[in-house]
């Protein structure tokens, strides 16, 4: 029996993504801090129980699929797992020859309705700075960040919380977006605070927020050209990630973000 990791056919631009939860690997070792959930092969009577764990304070969506006798016979359909909640998905016989077992693992439940919440300037400003907005030709070109804005910021900038929420997740070190937290909101979307300052996390996962809360302090961590504050309002749109567009308002009043184009 065999769990292996995930090969994904993906653009080299969205591998990372992929390396912190968004199609994480089936496997019997110890996820990183970034990962959204695990797979834990656990000895039954007869057999192996395929487990699968959030490792999340919020809904995440798992789908498990691969190589097996078992798979075949009773596919599990994709289901939502509660925070930290762990929940057998296929019971593997002994005698049901190899298997290779992959999960995958997607933020927040797609039966979200998200609203039209307008909201606040993550940071205390008089003047409000955007290096990329939606469609940004660098980076925000996947549809996990398509709707993202970059606000310009010096490091040690307190970073706020833009709408209250719970703290879903925090992420010291992620391959591409460095220090980040997650906040899931009471619509089920989910905010994402990115390339914070390492070390400078004022929140843990399963805390309650509310706006304008100080979260972390800015930063440029991560894959970062410059200090800056990378935001997004995200949805789980069923086994995929998805940003929305979003208002924000300022000091000055509601802030328009144009769609760059080529």
């Amino acid at each position: 029996m065999l769990a292996a990791p995930a090969v994904t056919d993906a653009a080299p631009s969205s591998r990372w993504r992929q390396s912190w939860g968004l199609n994480s690997a089936a496997t019997a070792r110890a996820p990183t801090s970034a990962a959204f959930a695990k797979l834990n092969l656990q000895p039954r009577a007869g057999g192996h129980a395929a487990i699968a764990t959030n490792l999340l304070a919020g809904p995440v969506q798992v789908r498990l699929h691969g190589q097996s006798a078992a798979l075949q016979e009773t596919p599990p359909s994709p289901t939502v797992l509660m925070p930290y909640e762990q929940r057998t998905l296929l019971w593997l016989p002994a005698d049901g020859g190899r298997s290779q077992l992959l999960l995958d693992a997607f933020p927040g439940d797609p039966a979200a309705r998200p609203d039209n919440h307008l909201y606040q300037l993550p940071f205390r400003s008089q003047q409000v700075r955007v290096s990329q907005a939606f469609g940004g030709r660098y980076s925000h070109t996947d549809a996990q960040n398509l709707h993202a804005v970059d606000f310009p910021l010096a490091e040690s900038t307190p970073v706020l919380a833009a709408r209250a929420g719970k703290v879903m997740q925090i992420v010291e070190n992620a391959p591409d977006l460095g220090c980040l937290v997650r906040v899931l909101h009471s619509d089920g979307s989910m905010a994402l605070y990115a390339h914070l300052q390492a070390g400078s996390l004022q929140v843990r996962p399963g805390q309650t927020v509310e706006t304008g809360q100080a979260l972390a302090a800015s930063g440029n961590t991560g894959q970062s050209t410059g200090p800056h504050l990378h935001f997004a309002v995200q949805v789980n749109t069923g086994l995929a990630l998805t940003s929305l567009r979003f208002r924000m308002r300022s000091e000055r009043g509601e802030l328009q973000f144009a769609r760059e184009t080529p």
